[in-house]
């Protein structure tokens, strides 16, 4: 199946007054067309800003970024509007991602008012059937975001992202601040949406149940840098890099009579600020050898699982 985007050898820095902040350092993977591919790893590994680099919210500082197999790196104001239309994103926090002075049918409308391709009266007609698409009440309509519930208001977002029929959509971490019962309605609800409209996400998250409930493949990432990929049950069954396992080894059981070995992560967190050369988890990790001080890369350890550990062998046999 043929990638619907690309990213390859991306990097995306900041200016710090102590350096250049390596936030998203030489990645390199594709989604197929359809497909769901989650992004996991702590807070401040670069997953959001991965996702927000890939559509052009922020801008890469080295590498490509393929959409449908065209170079959309760099490219024109008409270009960047034309690729918004296919390329969007659904925002982590449904409180500060929606304006509180538009009524739930302002923000729906904005996107298809701003494409200028419609009507007025295809853009009323659009506007209903994502409501309805979405399971917002048309009585809502008029109602503004303050006078919603975390829920309704992630599921605005979802409607505004799907206004102009995308092909690809970052999902932000879109449950991490919802309710249990409620993220498992959106959740739900995202999985109804790609299999009816063939949509292809990139599902970020933190959460090892939830991106396994989601995903197709998965990549794990650690300030900055992928440390493992593969299809998501291989990366559950088998996980070869130490913080993979350290991450499922932490994923709570609802059978009180299993014994889970929990991982525990000690030491230092590198700086991502200029990092030094080698594995940037060594310093957490308890296999860590001198040769993890060399430059580290993707390798592929079995057909379609690629990890990052220059000591997965010995460590996985």
């Amino acid at each position: 199946m043929d990638n619907l985007i690309e990213v390859q050898n991306l990097k995306k820095y900041f200016k710090t007054g102590g350096g250049m902040l390596h936030a998203v350092d030489d990645v390199s993977f594709g989604i197929p067309e359809g497909a769901t591919m989650g992004v996991v790893g702590e807070s401040g590994c670069g997953k959001s800003t991965l996702g927000r680099t890939m559509i052009h919210l922020l801008e890469s500082t080295d590498g490509k970024i393929l959409f449908q197999g065209e170079d959309v790196t760099s490219i024109s104001k008409s270009q960047l509007r034309r690729f918004r239309e296919k390329a969007t994103i659904i925002f982590q926090d449904p409180y500060s991602s929606l304006d509180p002075r538009f009524t739930v049918e302002k923000i729906i409308r904005e996107p298809l008012v701003i494409s200028k391709k419609f009507s007025k009266g295809e853009i009323d007609d659009k506007v209903d059937e994502l409501m309805e698409m979405v399971g917002i009440d048309p009585r809502l309509s008029m109602s503004y975001p303050h006078e919603l519930d975390g829920g309704r208001r992630q599921r605005i977002g979802i409607a505004r992202a799907l206004a102009l029929d995308p092909k690809f959509i970052v999902c932000d971490e879109p449950v991490s601040a919802l309710d249990v019962s409620i993220q498992a309605q959106v959740l739900n609800l995202l999985q109804d949406l790609q299999e009816s409209k063939h949509l292809t996400y990139m599902f970020v998250t933190h959460n090892m149940s939830v991106v396994r409930h989601i995903s197709d493949h998965i990549c794990v990432m650690y300030l900055g840098q992928l440390v493992e990929t593969a299809k998501t049950e291989t990366v559950f069954e088998k996980p070869y890099h130490p913080y993979t396992k350290a991450l499922l080894s932490a994923i709570p059981s609802s059978d009180i009579h299993k014994k889970i070995e929990r991982i525990p992560m000690k030491g230092e967190i590198n700086s991502p600020i200029d990092p030094k050369p080698g594995c940037r988890f060594a310093t957490r990790c308890p296999y860590a050898v001198e040769e993890c001080q060399q430059p580290q890369s993707l390798t592929e350890v079995e057909p379609g699982h690629f990890v990052s550990c220059c000591q997965v062998k010995r460590l996985n046999g």
